[in-house]
């Protein structure tokens, strides 16, 4: 079943400025060290983090609550599987948010998916209940 669907759109060139003008203090507020380190290695450096910036935001909406509440920036983080997919982690109050949204039973897939073409970018967040096979544990989001 699906729990929340979230997504938005993100101006790449708004981002530079942002980034030009506030530079490691946005970063830093922002994006996991992760994502910032997979940002600093791409060739479209703003075109990355505006990626991650649309997709935290769709996860937040996704979530069913936008960012307030007292969800963090950093509670989404968005990394890659080996193969490239993107793949969106919950922490904090993100993590509690999800874990309260979620049927008993059930456990929280959160779907990501990324796309840019100059200068938007956009991202759409799914996030599904699976239900669990009597016995088996829920995997951490």
């Amino acid at each position: 079943m699906i729990l929340g669907i979230g997504t938005d759109l993100a101006n790449i060139e708004r981002i530079q400025g942002t980034l030009d003008r506030f530079g490691d203090r946005f970063k830093n507020r922002v994006f996991t060290e992760v994502e910032q380190k997979k940002a600093e290695r791409r060739h479209d450096v703003a075109g990355t983090y505006a990626k991650r910036w649309a997709a935290k935001e769709a996860c937040s909406k996704a979530l069913g609550t936008g960012l307030r509440m007292g969800i963090a920036w950093k509670d989404m983080a968005v990394s890659n599987l080996d193969t490239g997919q993107p793949v969106m982690a919950v922490t904090g109050w993100a993590k509690d948010r999800l874990e309260a949204m979620t049927p008993p039973g059930h456990q929280a897939i959160i779907h990501v998916t990324l796309t840019d073409d100059h200068p938007w970018a956009q991202a759409f967040v799914v996030i599904e209940a699976r239900p669990l096979n009597p016995g088996e544990l829920p995997r951490s989001a």
